[in-house]
């Protein structure tokens, strides 16, 4: 009887110190969600108010040529941001993984890109490819009168440098965790294929990616969750321009929200990046979820 008296004693001090927590994830999460959600079926304009009108806002949202073309931009940015950042990542582990000099330098210099923000990011090559002053002039001045690197200012490119910058911001992290993951294969599987004579490229196609799924998963579902969320690498660099060429999601659901003073349409907006976020991470919660059970079966 001490003994269950002691264990729910214990049990009742932590529902108490995790109750803070537990009211500050209900109200303020939860709530604010379920609040974007109701306001998403309403006729809000300025002011929320409580004039029920369904998916209207949803079908509005769904018409709307500007959300059309964030929704677009996004598809591309986010496909080429996730193959580039993988790709050049782990290339990046790779080369380190060699035991290479000044290792700890090297990492250093790929993760800090990482610790700086978007914003930050966006500035520095919104300088580097300005064809005024940028990668353009300074090729030029060297002597090559015809070059021309002018994509932030081109509509049908701008969306591209948006990439540079997010790969040259995220490659880093992507490294980090590839690294961990090649450091934790057992060297005795290096030996074997060295026995083997297999080729290097082979060894990392055939057996090293496969045992790096996990670290790949964790990489994507982080680099995902960023692409839905991008708005002030957007807005440092191209302020979604020229004209609406660069205009992401996030973006469109600001503008509406605190310029254009359009409640209703912006809330619809943010529900469906929820949707998004909630279709891209939920299969891979589901996908942990089973690989730890089954690791402790």
């Amino acid at each position: 009887m001490p003994l269950v008296r002691h264990r729910t004693a214990s049990r009742l001090a932590a529902g108490l110190a995790l109750s803070p927590a537990l009211l500050v994830l209900v109200v303020v999460y939860l709530g604010c969600t379920a609040w974007t959600v109701w306001i998403s079926l309403t006729s809000s304009r300025m002011l929320p108010n409580s004039t029920f009108v369904g998916l209207r806002q949803y079908a509005s949202l769904m018409g709307n040529e500007r959300w059309q073309v964030s929704v677009a931009n996004l598809a591309v940015f986010g496909s080429l941001f996730l193959i580039a950042s993988l790709a050049l990542g782990f290339l990046l582990a790779v080369a380190i993984d060699q035991r290479v000099r000044a290792e700890n330098t090297l990492r250093s210099i790929f993760l800090y890109p990482y610790s700086m923000s978007f914003i930050v990011t966006g500035l520095v090559w919104q300088w580097l490819l300005n064809p005024s002053f940028g990668i353009e002039k300074m090729v030029r001045d060297f002597g090559f009168p015809s070059f021309r690197f002018d994509w932030i200012v081109r509509q049908d490119m701008v969306i591209y440098t948006l990439v540079f910058a997010a790969v040259w911001h995220a490659a880093g992290l992507v490294m980090a965790i590839m690294l961990a993951g090649l450091r934790g294969i057992d060297e005795d599987i290096w030996k074997a294929t060295r026995i083997d004579g297999l080729p290097a490229w082979r060894v990392y196609l055939s057996i090293v990616i496969p045992m790096l799924g996990a670290s790949f998963a964790t990489a994507a579902v982080l680099l995902a969750t960023s692409v839905v969320r991008l708005y002030d690498l957007s807005v440092a660099m191209t302020n979604g321009g020229p004209g609406v060429a660069s205009e992401v999601p996030a973006k469109f659901v600001m503008d509406h929200l605190f310029e254009r003073g359009n409640l209703g349409l912006a809330t619809a907006a943010a529900t469906s990046m929820l949707i998004t976020v909630a279709a891209v991470v939920a299969p891979w919660l589901v996908w942990q979820s089973r690989r730890t059970r089954r690791a402790h079966a």
